[in-house]
């Protein structure tokens, strides 16, 4: 079943790269694309209220399955309307499978045909996730855009449990594509087969043979090797159809980003951005600043000149320096305000060079000047 009042429209083609610029149509507005997608894992982006995420530019919000279903419970969520009414988000969200977490946050879990047993890292409930229910639990968050149940693979692991994860993962992609039933939410099927070259593309073709609504490229962002993370994009996106949305999961840092752009990837999120800000870490067109360092006591100074931010317009390091050190909540609030929308610039600025066939020079740029290959 395809989505009702989604689709994604391509209005450019970078002529250098493989960067894209588009719109993506959805049943709670229009979003362009490439987007950089901020993370409210329980319906919330950390320290800041959904009227701010949305004035710093954000199109699409990610929320978490299994965090949502663990409290308030998606029963809760579907009887204030959804997720969008729930938390008041004037825009299209996105729910993952939880898929992730069941397998990074659960500490005993068994793996089998039907789903995944696993303990509730809060109370160590039982807890039973299957290709039906996760698609169950989303349908009654009510998100635009939900991802189906995967086995994520850890990194490194062998070829042939590589391959049986994967041919697993698209049993269960199938079952919740069965299951799905909601026509105004959009179902992303997610590519899987960790580093290996033939399981990603046999992953990619059977995934598209099923006709999802967009496709996700998962198992990228857990400590692999850059290059690796890299080479896993190259392996899965040649197989996706031009006109779908491409999801790259849990990116957040410049490089993995803009690489992520020139290679046509269209959807991006992480909590790096509001994780780090919340540790005193912030991103500036001139490289990393903590805000912390002894330095900045008496720098009254803006903490990036070429940001247009809420924070740089109006407050200095001197004073940022002084509520974290403080342990003041405005601190943290105006440090994950600068963070989300320094990102979301960047992407901004990506889609414009897109237009203008320039992305390629757009990414030297900006990475010459932030000046840290890490990229945050």
């Amino acid at each position: 079943m395809r989505a009702k009042n989604f689709f994604l429209e391509i209005l450019h083609v970078d002529k250098n790269s493989g960067a894209r610029y588009g719109i993506l149509h959805t049943p709670h507005g229009d979003v362009e694309v490439p987007m950089f997608m901020p993370v409210g894992t329980v319906g919330s982006v950390k320290t800041l209220s959904p009227e701010e995420v949305k004035s710093l530019g954000a199109g699409v919000i990610l929320a978490n399955t299994y965090h949502l279903h663990l409290r308030p419970g998606e029963d809760i969520v579907a009887k204030a309307g959804g997720i969008q009414k729930f938390m008041n988000y004037k825009g299209p969200m996105l729910t993952d499978s939880g898929g992730f977490q069941v397998f990074s946050l659960a500490e005993k879990r068994n793996i089998t045909e039907e789903g995944v047993t696993f303990k509730s890292h809060l109370n160590g409930d039982k807890i039973f996730f299957s290709p039906e229910k996760v698609i169950d639990i989303e349908e009654k968050i009510g998100a635009d855009i939900i991802m189906s149940f995967d086995e994520c693979i850890p990194y490194p692991v062998s070829y042939e449990y590589a391959k049986n994860s994967t041919l697993r993962t698209l049993r269960w992609a199938k079952r919740g594509l069965d299951a799905h039933k909601k026509e105004n939410q959009a179902l992303f099927g997610i590519v899987q087969g960790g580093e290996f070259e033939d399981l990603r593309k046999y992953c990619a073709e059977e995934l598209v043979k099923m006709d999802f609504d967009g496709y996700s490229i998962g198992g990228t962002s857990i400590d692999e090797p850059k290059d690796v993370c890299f080479k896993m994009i190259d392996m899965a996106i040649k197989y996706l159809p031009f006109d779908k949305p491409r999801y790259l999961m849990g990116v957040g840092s410049l490089d993995y980003i803009l690489e992520g752009i020139g290679k046509g990837i269209d959807m991006m999120d992480c909590v790096l951005p509001t994780r780090i800000a919340r540790h005193g870490t912030l991103m500036t067109h001139h490289g990393r600043v903590n805000i912390k360092n002894e330095k900045y006591k008496e720098d009254f100074t803006s903490l990036d000149e070429e940001c247009d931010c809420y924070t740089c317009r109006n407050y200095t390091k001197a004073y940022l320096r002084h509520l974290y050190v403080s342990n003041e909540a405005f601190g943290l609030r105006l440090l994950s305000i600068h963070n989300l929308r320094f990102l979301i610039s960047i992407v901004e600025g990506a889609r414009t060079a897109i237009k203008e066939d320039r992305f390629i020079e757009y990414k030297n740029e900006i990475l010459k000047k932030y000046g840290d290959s890490r990229g945050f």
